[in-house]
Order: structure tokens, then C-alpha cells, then sequence
């Protein structure tokens, strides 16, 4: 018998990669192309929008760098909508859905983003979601001075101590480890 594809398996399990997605939905994905003055590609983006039915024009909500081809919504024809999936490295690697009513591509010599600032800054926009939990960086190690016996050691000094006690070779009797089984002495007669 031969190998089925991965995704055919997951399929017939039931299990979807996306279960366990981030889902947003928008009304428009904006995939642009921002070129420099001399026609060099600078960088491509998704550019997500609500529409506002107040100002009757269409809201950046967020946006991302394009950093895959597999980022690049596609057409859902069942729901008539746009998909994108992809791992979001602006939020901690979390997967992440956007699915879209309408999508753009564009071709610029100006970064609309930056544009759409003037209508909603970026502080006043609804962002896309963020994960239930985000592990929250350590704080750097600190070298802050440690007194013992009157003297001044760092904790460096300190691990490195214990880094080479642990190398020396401890006395049998203080090794962990199995014990050896006890000898038994016949009794006495």
C-alpha cells in the first residue's frame, strides 16, 4: 500500500489544520505590491479593512508582512469568500485565519498603510485578535553581586562553580543511582 498525503489523512480524521487557528474575518484583503521610484520591489503586504458605514469608505484594521506565497488569500467558492492561513510571527507564531468578503491586488509606488493613517491612526484601529495566551518573556539575567565570606561574587562565578562540581566524580557512596542488591549471611548453626 502506498503513502497517502499527509493532508489526506488529516482529512479522513477529521482534523483540519485550522481547528486550532486565530479567525478574524474582514470585510476586504488588500494584497499589495510596494515598488521604490526606479520599479524595484520593496516589499509586499496584506493590508486587512472593515468598512465604516459612517464615513461610507473601507478602514485599515491591520496589516502583515507578506512573507509567503501560502499567505495569499484564496477563494473559498463554497462560502464565497477569501481564505488566508499562516503562521503569524507578529503574534508569536500563533496560527492564524483571516477570512475576507472581497480582495484587491495592487501595484504601488506608495505604501497605502501609511496613507490610510491620515483617516484612522494606527492606534485607533481595531486590530486583528490576539492569542488566548502569550507566553511573556523572561527578564534578562541580571549580574548583580552576591556576598559570601566577605567577598564580592557574581552569579556567573556562582554557576560556573556549580557547572564544574557537578563534573568532579563523587564518592561511591553518594552517587545516585541503583543501590546494590544487600548479601545475605547464612545464619549460624
Amino acid at each position: 500500500m502506498g503513502a497517502m498525503p499527509t493532508a489526506v489523512v488529516c482529512v479522513l480524521l477529521g482534523f483540519t489544520p485550522t481547528e486550532h487557528a486565530r479567525v478574524d474575518r474582514v470585510d476586504l484583503v488588500e494584497v499589495n505590491h510596494f515598488f521604490d521610484e526606479q520599479g524595484r520591489l520593496v516589499f509586499d503586504q496584506l493590508i486587512f479593512y472593515d468598512w465604516c458605514s459612517v464615513q461610507n469608505r473601507y478602514n485599515v484594521r491591520d496589516w502583515r508582512l507578506l512573507k509567503s506565497p501560502a499567505q495569499i488569500p484564496v477563494r473559498n467558492w463554497k462560502d464565497r469568500d477569501y481564505v488566508a492561513v499562516w503562521h503569524d510571527f507578529k503574534e508569536r507564531d500563533v496560527l492564524r485565519k483571516v477570512v475576507a468578503k472581497m480582495m484587491r491586488e495592487t501595484w504601488t509606488q506608495y505604501d497605502p498603510e501609511l496613507v490610510e493613517r491620515e483617516f484612522l491612526p494606527q492606534e485607533k484601529r481595531r486590530e486583528l485578535s490576539k492569542p488566548a495566551f502569550v507566553a511573556k518573556k523572561r527578564p534578562p539575567a541580571r549580574l548583580t553581586p552576591v556576598r559570601s565570606r566577605g567577598q564580592e561574587i557574581t552569579r556567573t562565578e556562582i554557576t560556573q562553580a556549580n557547572r564544574r562540581q557537578a563534573t568532579q566524580p563523587q564518592p561511591a557512596g553518594n552517587r545516585p543511582g541503583p543501590t546494590p542488591p544487600a548479601t545475605v549471611q547464612p545464619a549460624a548453626m
